[in-house]
């Protein structure tokens, strides 16, 4: 069956589509190829804070790996088409769905709150989240071969905004990224509860001629709208889900839109 033409409730619905593979279950095994382990940042130990590490079927010591970061979606969500965000790191896919679990290191991150905790929803401690964002990434780098020098920021919806809101929020965090992927709804696109959430053209700024990705379901004009509204000429690739669906499940699928996103990705690749 086409994917378009699959349905539930009487409307093409993604959920229909048939998975081309399961993404890996979080373990507590030690971080080897093909295994997603559970980690916790050097510094990181007092508190209840974890990211999940994967490791490439076909990785090894003989050289460095490009590294995607993924953050999800805000927790608590669910909508008719059977979508489902539960705001855990648990729920992180698109990683995996591009490499299809080979030649990336994927990591999925966590945000934090003030009580050290994981935040299901929104920022939490926008410091805390930032913070253990790049020492995760120092440790990757250093620990496993992760490459300093190709690491993408990714995310769907609430991990999508993240990727301008958290990823670009200063300089120091700014400079870590190589190019993102950001799939459903975009800073400057749809209005986030920080304060500060108004100067996301400056946070835009910060991204220079580095690569994005832009997916959204249906359409992404309002997308293309926000960043035309600031005369920003950016390096960016749109491309739409023909889904109702709010989800990053597209990319476990076999569709157009996933191979655009593997393609664009293959830039970063060390083939």
């Amino acid at each position: 069956m086409s994917p378009l033409l699959a349905e539930v409730s009487g409307e093409p619905n993604l959920n229909a589509v048939p998975a081309l593979f399961e993404v890996p279950s979080l373990t507590l095994q030690e971080p080897g190829p093909g295994i997603r382990a559970k980690m916790v940042s050097k510094g990181w130990k007092s508190t209840h804070i974890y990211h999940a590490l994967y490791l490439p079927k076909d990785w090894d010591t003989d050289r460095n790996w490009p590294v995607i970061i993924e953050y999800p979606g805000n927790g608590g969500y669910s909508n008719d088409q059977g979508d489902v965000s539960n705001g855990t790191l648990e729920d992180c896919m698109m990683g995996y769905g591009l490499s299809s679990g080979t030649g990336f290191i994927w990591v999925s991150m966590p945000f934090v709150d003030q009580k050290g905790n994981i935040a299901l929803q929104w920022w939490g401690d926008v410091e805390a989240t930032k913070r253990y964002c790049m020492d995760t990434v120092r440790d990757v780098c250093r620990d496993f071969n992760g490459d300093p020098t190709r690491v993408i920021l990714a995310g769907f919806s609430r991990g999508a905004i993240a990727c301008n809101y958290i990823g670009l929020h200063d300089d120091s965090i700014a400079k870590i990224w190589c190019g993102m992927i950001c799939h459903s709804h975009y800073e400057g696109e749809f209005k986030h509860p920080a304060l500060d959430q108004d100067k996301w053209p400056e946070r835009l700024k910060r991204l220079g001629s580095r690569p994005q990705f832009i997916s959204h379901e249906r359409t992404v004009q309002p997308i293309r709208n926000a960043i035309q509204s600031i005369s920003y000429k950016g390096n960016f690739t749109f491309g739409v889900l023909p889904f109702k669906n709010h989800s990053a499940r597209w990319i476990l699928c076999d569709l157009k839109l996933r191979k655009d996103a593997i393609q664009w990705l293959s830039q970063f690749s060390n083939k």
